[in-house]
C-alpha cells in the first residue's frame, strides 16, 4: 500500500521523511521528495483550498493611515491631526497625531499619537 502526503492546511509533507513537499510544476505529474526519494503523485494537489487572513492592524501603512477619519488642530506651533485611533490605554478612538522623521532618510516615518481623552502618548513606525 502507497503512503500519501500528509496534508497541514495547504502544506504537503513527506510521508517518509515529513519534508516539506514542493508545489508540482506545469505538466508535472509528480513530485519527488528533496531528502528521501519518496514518490508523490501530482493529485494529492487537487483541491486545496488557501485561506489567509491578517488583522488589518498587522501591516500599517501611510495609505490605511490616509483612509481614517483626519480633523486638524492647530495647536501652538504644531499642527497636529485628530484621527480615529484606538487608544492602547483607555480604547478611546480618537487621538491626535504627529507625522516625523526621526530615523534615517532611508527609512519610513514615525507617527506619534496623544489620545484624546486620557492623553497617553504612544509611536508608530511606518
Amino acid at each position: 500500500m502507497t503512503k500519501l502526503a500528509e496534508k497541514i492546511g495547504s502544506l504537503l509533507f513527506c510521508p517518509d521523511c515529513g519534508t516539506l513537499l514542493d508545489l508540482p510544476k506545469d505538466e508535472q505529474f509528480e513530485v519527488k521528495c528533496e531528502q528521501c526519494g519518496h514518490v508523490e503523485p501530482a493529485s494529492s494537489y487537487e483541491n486545496i483550498e488557501i485561506v489567509t487572513r491578517s488583522h488589518p492592524d498587522a501591516f500599517p501603512s501611510a495609505l490605511r493611515q490616509k483612509g481614517k477619519t483626519q480633523t486638524k488642530v492647530h495647536d501652538s506651533e504644531a499642527a497636529l491631526l485628530k484621527v480615529t485611533e484606538k487608544c492602547p490605554s483607555c480604547g478611546h478612538m480618537e487621538a491626535y497625531s504627529k507625522e516625523m522623521q526621526l530615523r534615517s532618510a532611508d527609512e519610513g516615518s514615525t507617527i506619534l499619537y496623544t489620545c484624546v481623552s486620557c492623553k497617553h502618548g504612544w509611536r508608530v513606525n511606518n
